[in-house]
């Protein structure tokens, strides 16, 4: 999963933001979600959580505090229950190592309210200790009601799956899994059979200004760009972020490494990297500039520095 970096191995400033995006001028109207959103990129797809702000001040925070530390990326999903959760934020897996343990933090106090229905995401937490919850959380796959909302003094939703995100978990609901113990209980993966864990699924969650179901997105506000990348021809399939860099040159990016993970396939308008020649293609990328959205096509980067993945905007086509 890191061959992209190893191909390649701050945001952006006003001025340089100007230069590079004046000319954007294809309007799509924003959302007006009220929640933080968050974008949870996976090694089967791309969905989007609303979280649940001002219901659930505690428990966002206490998320958005792992998501702040790039702690959920890299990691993988270690319990699905068929029918019943999606389940990650615990794990990463490190080759020779095994599993490693995201580091915890404080334990919170449960603030149980909305009902554990579908595509409701919600805290896991001890069995027999309401304000147990850490790290770990869960996506519902079905109304979990009459079961989760009655045990361990309820269990705390904080967030709403959006648009057509269920679809992504409902894929990997599908997927084999392998018992590998208490830190893979029932991990699922995506080779035809289980070899090792690099075709677990993993995942990277990252704050956003908007809810967007483009598969390419970049925003100046955060100075993100979340793609998925097609590596000389099928050599390797990646999900990755990268941020962007101030730079006299122009418009550079550099891969955020620990947020490469594998992806399970390629996809019509997947992003392209050729490391006979350097060039990173993306047929269409959704730019957020301070709150205008516009689409760009045919977005060509120049691969400018291996050693730190750090790439130079080349050229774009305007619809």
């Amino acid at each position: 999963m890191s061959h992209f970096v190893t191909y390649c191995s701050a945001k952006i400033t006003p001025s340089a933001r100007c230069a590079i995006f004046v000319l954007f001028s294809v309007f799509i109207s924003t959302s007006s979600l009220a929640g933080t959103i968050v974008r949870v990129s996976t090694s089967v797809g791309d969905y989007s959580i609303e979280l649940l702000d001002e219901s659930a001040p505690l428990t966002v925070a206490n998320f958005l505090g792992y998501v702040d530390r790039n702690d959920f990326n890299g990691t993988y999903l270690h319990r699905v229950v068929d029918n019943f959760v999606v389940q990650g934020g615990a794990y990463r897996f490190k080759l020779f190592e095994g599993p490693i343990d995201i580091p915890v933090g404080e334990t919170v106090v449960n603030e149980f309210g909305a009902s554990n229905v579908r595509g409701t995401v919600a805290m896991a937490k001890v069995d027999g200790d309401p304000d147990s919850a850490t790290n770990q959380w869960f996506v519902n796959l079905a109304d979990n009601s009459a079961n989760l909302d009655a045990n361990n003094g309820g269990f705390t939703v904080f967030g709403t799956v959006l648009g057509d995100g269920m679809a992504v978990l409902d894929a990997i609901d599908e997927l084999r899994f392998v018992n590998l113990g208490a830190k893979a209980p029932s991990a699922p993966y995506f080779s035809e059979f289980y070899d090792n864990p690099s075709s677990f699924v993993y995942m990277n969650v990252e704050v956003t200004e908007r809810f967007s179901a483009a598969a390419h997105v970049y925003e100046s506000g955060t100075g993100l760009l979340i793609t998925s990348v097609n590596i000389d021809n099928g050599s390797d399939i990646v999900s990755l972020n990268f941020s962007s860099v101030a730079s006299d040159l122009g418009f550079v990016i550099q891969a955020n490494q620990e947020s490469v993970i594998p992806r399970q396939a390629a996809f019509d308008g997947i992003a392209t990297f050729d490391s006979n020649v350097g060039r990173f293609t993306i047929p269409s990328l959704e730019v957020n500039l301070n709150g205008s959205v516009s689409v760009i096509s045919n977005v060509v980067f120049k691969l400018i520095d291996p050693a730190r993945a750090r790439f130079l905007l080349d050229s774009y086509e305007q619809p």
